[in-house]
């Protein structure tokens, strides 16, 4: 399962990164996210293996979530755009600015899931709302960190 994943990891990350050297621009943001999201459900409803009793109101929610967690995620790629855009020439308002993005981002995320846990919870039980969390988490963790492996840091030459 981990492996399928990283394959789907790797070809949206490849595909964020050609968007980059084109400018990420919002038609170009909304056409990765709705690939990545046909790939992501698919994998999500692999690993779930709901029974059918409590597959149409976890696929309802998960619906509204994917629609709140794509907005995070778009935020994200532009502040990783803008950091591309501008990283060798970062000074100290950039970076700051930057960095405070980038923490009311993951902020936003880890609200979403903590709101979003509650409703899948309810919906279904704590241990399917605890198995999204886990692969939803795996995901963005691995999408994150193969990304950040592929970034410069700030002021390396």
């Amino acid at each position: 399962m981990k492996n399928s994943f990283l394959l789907t990891a790797f070809s949206f990350i490849l595909f964020v990164q050609f968007s980059f050297a084109q400018s990420a621009v919002d038609d170009e943001i909304t056409l990765i996210q709705s690939s990545f999201g046909m790939d992501k459900k698919l994998i999500i409803e692999g690993y779930m293996d709901l029974p059918e009793s409590l597959a149409d109101s976890f696929w309802s929610i998960y619906q509204a979530y994917e629609e709140d967690r794509k907005e995070i995620s778009r935020e994200r790629i532009k502040i990783i755009n803008d950091y591309l855009t501008a990283y060798d020439q970062i000074g100290e308002e950039e970076a700051d600015q930057l960095a405070k993005r980038t923490l009311s981002n993951d902020l936003a995320l880890s609200k979403l899931h903590s709101s979003y846990y509650k409703k899948f919870k309810k919906a279904t039980s704590a241990l399917y709302a605890a198995k999204f969390l886990q692969i939803d988490t795996y995901i963005h963790n691995t999408i994150r960190n193969a990304m950040q492996q592929e970034l410069p840091f700030i002021d390396e030459n």
